[in-house]
C-alpha cells in the first residue's frame, strides 16, 4: 500500500458555491456547516454558498471559509486514511484538526479569530506580496535584504522551484520587484491581497493570535503534520501551539515541506479542499509523486 498524504489549501483557493453540494448531499456536512455558522455567531454557510464574492475574499470570512469546506471533506472521506499532512499557512490548521490535535468547533473559531487579526492588521499597516518567477531563494533573500532600506521586505512563500512570494511595505516589496527583475526573474507581478501576510507587518495579528491559542485546548497529533515554519513534522501539542503562533509571521517553507515528505516516504498527495492550487505546486516540486483532488461530493464518493 501507498503511503498517503493529505494537503490543505490556504487562502485563494475559496469560490463561491464551495461546499454547497456537500451540504446538500451529506448529512454529517450540513451539520458541520450548521456547527460553523453558530459558533462563530455568523451566516457563514450563505456566504459560502451565494457570495458575494468581494465578501468572501475578505480575509475574516475566506480564512474560516475554506477551513471548513477543507475539514468537512476529510471528515466524511471514509475509506482514505492519511499517515501524514500538512497545509499551506491557514491549511495547517485543516490539517491539525485531521490529525486530531484541534478539535473542529475550537478550531473553526480560532481560524476565525486568525482572519479577523491578520485584516486588522493588514488595515494598521499598509502592505503588499508580490510573485517572483525564475529565480533562486538565495538570490530572493538577497534581493530582499538589498531592498529593506526602502521598508520591510522578505520572503513570505517557496512554493515550488522558481516560485516564491515576497511580503512587507508597499516601498520594500517594490524595490525589491525591481531587484529580481535586474537579476533574471522571468515574472515579477503584485498580488491583490489585504495585508503583508507571512512578513513582522503581522506581528499585531500574532499577538492577538496567541491569546487565542492559550485559550485552546490543544492535543498530540494522531499522525505527523508537517509545519509550515520548519517543513518537519511535528507531534507535540507544545511544539504545535508554539509553531501556529510563529507562522503568523514566518515564511512558508513549502517545497521543503513537500520534499521532506517525499523523502520519508509518502508516495500519494491528495489536495483535500477547494481548488487545484497544492497539485500544480507538488507537480512542479516533483513530477513523479502521484497527486489527487478532492474537492466535490463527487469526489468524495469514491471514497464512501
Amino acid at each position: 500500500m501507498s503511503k498517503k498524504a493529505f494537503l490543505f489549501p490556504g487562502q485563494g483557493s475559496q469560490y463561491v458555491g464551495m461546499a454547497q453540494d456537500l451540504y446538500d448531499n451529506s448529512a454529517e456536512a450540513k451539520e458541520m456547516i450548521k456547527t460553523a455558522d453558530n459558533a462563530l455567531g455568523i451566516n457563514l454557510s450563505y456566504i459560502l454558498f451565494s457570495g458575494p464574492e468581494e465578501q468572501l475574499k475578505q480575509t475574516e470570512f475566506t480564512q474560516p471559509a475554506i477551513f471548513l469546506h477543507s475539514v468537512i471533506l476529510a471528515s466524511i472521506i471514509r475509506t482514505l486514511n492519511a499517515e501524514a499532512a500538512a497545509g499551506h499557512s491557514l491549511g495547517e490548521y485543516s490539517a491539525l484538526v485531521a490529525a486530531g490535535s484541534i478539535q473542529f468547533f475550537d478550531a473553526v473559531k480560532l481560524v476565525r479569530a486568525r482572519g479577523v487579526a491578520m485584516q486588522k492588521a493588514g488595515a494598521q499597516s499598509k502592505g503588499t506580496m508580490a510573485a517572483i518567477v525564475g529565480i533562486d531563494p538565495k538570490t530572493v533573500n538577497e534581493c530582499c535584504a538589498e531592498a529593506s532600506h526602502e521598508g520591510i521586505v522578505q520572503a513570505a512563500n517557496f512554493n515550488s522551484p522558481g516560485q516564491i512570494v515576497i511580503s512587507g511595505s508597499v516601498g520594500g516589496v517594490k524595490k525589491a520587484m525591481e531587484i529580481c527583475k535586474s537579476k533574471g526573474a522571468k515574472l515579477v507581478k503584485e498580488l491583490v491581497v489585504s495585508g503583508a501576510f507571512h512578513s513582522p507587518l503581522m506581528e499585531p495579528a500574532k499577538i492577538e493570535l496567541l491569546n487565542e491559542l492559550n485559550n485552546t485546548d490543544i492535543y498530540d497529533a494522531r499522525f505527523p503534520v508537517y509545519a509550515n515554519v520548519t517543513a518537519k513534522p511535528v507531534f507535540k501539542k507544545d511544539e504545535i501551539k508554539n509553531l501556529l503562533y510563529e507562522q503568523v509571521t514566518s515564511p512558508v517553507r513549502w517545497e521543503e515541506t513537500i520534499l521532506n515528505m517525499i523523502n520519508d516516504g509518502i508516495e500519494e498527495f491528495y489536495e483535500i479542499g477547494p481548488g487545484k492550487v497544492l497539485q500544480g505546486l507538488v507537480k512542479r516540486i516533483n513530477p513523479d509523486v502521484k497527486c489527487f483532488g478532492i474537492d466535490k461530493y463527487s469526489d468524495v464518493e469514491k471514497y464512501l
